[in-house]
């Protein structure tokens, strides 16, 4: 691949993409197809398909510490380290803290990953789309803004993200969880098939259970190959079977010959013209030599993620715009969301003792939303889904004590007992109350301001985690699963990596920052579509989401600049 990492300073484009995670790399492939000469700046390194993949194939015992985090890597990464995303197999993809402070007034674990590709590298892969009920509950129920699209704007271009990114999964036909253009599925475990079949029976199929719809292909695809099963998705697929901006959609943008990539460039603000009323360009710190410069463009596209995004447009302060760019609503930087996790139950399944399952599916079950449906009204509003899943444990659930000898040798090659689990994730609702603002207080390695994070979950979340804990029990026990027992593991803003909100579309420029495509009410020539831009969470994965709004706003972008409009 050959890619262009130097970009002159002083440049003019087409088009800048401030960002290379999954919306980022979805608008430089839109745009730099659709003829624009595009500059994607990335805040940290370059990893290259493949070649950068360092520890992808490495076997368990060529890790000095066999996944473990060392105490040094513990105390450079507090935040990383909180859970189970950081660890010795993927290390140096998550940012370091100390050179990348934030303050949480109230406790947010923000975990982020700078080099090009960002999350993509080691997101989920889960991927949903939103219903119309769920583009329409903030109208209904009058928490947040109304969406200023529905299911039928947006329908199309799930159907174009699903088709190039390659999702696999099952048409199920069932309410609020629209179907999609699939690869074949991957298969349920025998264990797994049981529960779907006993649940759908027990609630007359007003519940359902379904192979995840994951961004693992499951057939070859635009020169990818598929999925292998190894489920080592986190470290880099060297096989590209799953979707990554390095696995499809930079390959996409590069054969334009429209591309130029910089690394190591941190966009500190974007430059406004007063005369114009619009956006000129970008100011960036070199992030290995702290130099400043600037780039300009007609468009801009901000895809920094969620909070980058956010700290980008409240530093970007100007005459016009004193509170930050396009914050006239006073809406930017708040009404920041995160999914809730982390409680469900789990159990024992008998009678499966002679059966196994092949490979290592990078992928569980899902059981879509059905609370606050078809009239149901429960003490919360909103809802949940689940994901889990069923496997068998180890050897070393059957041995008391280690032994010797031909028992032993038997007793190690025979697997332990089938479980079965269900997590539920919630949606949270957007509250005003929590937000983001830019702390002067602090400053990063480059001299920057930080954000400041006060976020947390209320009283509709702890109401609904009670029937994320009790339905879980309550479906295994009907599926057969015995010794059924519930947990709540606690869970805090941030930990489910799905940020959301924080600059959200809206019909009124009075309450919101950007319209239904995207564009900034105030700024015409500047898009935001990453999280910041969710007026509400539902409780599905949202990267896919991300996806087609972007592929959408590229269209419509490239449209008026066209008509001379932006």
């Amino acid at each position: 691949m050959n890619l262009n990492t130097e970009a002159k300073k002083g440049s003019t484009y087409d088009a800048i993409v401030v960002g290379s995670g999954i919306s980022g790399g979805w608008a430089a492939k839109e745009l730099t197809e659709k003829g624009l000469k595009v500059l994607q700046l990335e805040r940290g390194r370059n990893i290259e398909h493949i070649k950068d993949y360092t520890t992808a194939t490495l076997p368990p015992w060529e890790f000095p510490h066999r996944g473990w985090l060392t105490e040094e890597e513990k105390a450079s990464h507090k935040v990383q380290s909180r859970d189970y995303p950081y660890s010795e197999y993927n290390e140096s993809y998550w940012v370091n803290d100390e050179e990348c402070p934030y303050t949480e007034v109230k406790r947010f674990d923000w975990f982020r990953g700078y080099h090009v590709g960002g999350r993509s590298l080691m997101w989920g892969r889960q991927s949903y789309r939103l219903s119309d009920m769920n583009f329409e509950d903030n109208l209904k129920d009058g928490h947040g803004c109304d969406w200023p699209i529905r299911y039928k704007d947006i329908a199309p271009w799930y159907d174009y993200a699903e088709k190039f990114a390659g999702i696999s999964g099952s048409i199920e036909n069932f309410p609020g969880f629209p179907d999609g253009k699939y690869m074949p599925p991957m298969e349920m475990n025998c264990v797994e098939k049981s529960v779907k079949q006993r649940v759908e029976e027990h609630y007359k199929r007003a519940r359902i259970v379904t192979i995840g719809r994951t961004a693992n292909i499951t057939e070859n695809h635009n020169g990818r190959t598929a999925c292998q099963y190894r489920n080592l998705c986190s470290r880099g697929c060297p096989f590209g079977a799953y979707f990554s901006t390095q696995s499809a959609t930079l390959p996409a943008a590069v054969a334009t010959g429209n591309l130029t990539l910089r690394p190591y460039s941190i966009v500190n603000q974007i430059l406004y013209d007063k005369d114009t009323k619009k956006a000129k360009g970008v100011m960036v710190i070199d992030a290995e030599t702290n130099e400043t410069m600037e780039f300009y463009a007609k468009i801009i596209f901000v895809n920094a993620s969620t909070l980058g995004t956010t700290f980008i447009l409240l530093n970007s302060t100007s005459e016009a715009h004193p509170e930050g760019l396009g914050n006239g609503s006073g809406q930017l930087g708040h009404n920041l969301m995160d999914h809730h996790f982390r409680c469900g139950a789990s159990g024992r399944a008998e009678g499966f003792d002679d059966k196994y399952y092949y490979g290592r599916r990078a992928n569980g079950i899902y059981v879509p939303r059905y609370r606050n449906m078809g009239g149901e009204k429960r003490d919360y509003v909103r809802g949940f889904g689940y994901q889990g899943g069923a496997s068998r444990g180890t050897w070393h659930d059957n041995i008391p004590e280690m032994a010797i000898g031909g028992e032993f040798k038997d007793l190690i090659s025979t697997p332990g007992n089938w479980s079965m689990g269900l997590g539920g994730f919630g949606e949270m609702l957007p509250y005003y109350e929590n937000k983001v603002y830019i702390d002067k207080s602090k400053k990063d390695k480059w001299g920057q301001p930080v954000l400041a994070i006060d976020c947390e979950y209320k009283e509709n979340e702890k109401k609904m985690r009670v029937d994320m804990i009790n339905d879980a029990a309550e479906m295994l026990e009907a599926a057969g699963i015995k010794d059924v027992h519930t947990y709540d593991s606690g869970c805090d803003p941030g930990m489910a990596i799905h940020e959301m909100g924080t600059a959200r579309m809206g019909r009124d420029p009075k309450t919101s920052v950007l319209n239904g495509f995207n564009q900034m009410h105030e700024v015409k020539n500047v898009f935001v579509t990453d999280g910041s831009c969710m007026p509400s969470t539902a409780c599905q994965n949202p990267s896919l989401t991300y996806m087609a709004l972007t592929a959408r706003a590229c269209d419509y972008a490239v449209s008026e600049l066209k008509k001379q409009n932006i």
